[in-house]
């Protein structure tokens, strides 16, 4: 009884602390993310280094998002966001 007791503590705790994830951490659909982007990139007022760096993000975004790796896609395309000042 003590083990299950210890055991179902130690989940808790995991859990709490956020060692396991949750399933509304699943990654967007890329192709979203890659809409998002593009649809943000139209408007955006980006100089010439912050241009270079988000077509970068976007081609490896878009590499990782054929690739079927939506989780690494996504941050790619985030991290493309939040230069073009979406995020």
């Amino acid at each position: 009884m003590k083990k299950l007791i210890l055991a179902t503590a130690l989940v808790s705790a995991v859990v709490a602390a956020g060692f396991v994830p949750l399933a509304s951490a699943a990654p967007v659909p890329c192709e979203d993310m890659l809409k998002t982007l593009t649809e943000t990139l139209k408007t955006a007022k980006l100089n010439d280094a912050d241009i270079k760096a988000v077509t970068e993000l976007q081609t490896k975004g878009t590499e990782r998002c054929n690739a079927d790796d939506d989780k690494r896609a996504d941050a790619f395309f985030t991290d493309a966001l939040k230069l073009a000042g979406k995020k």
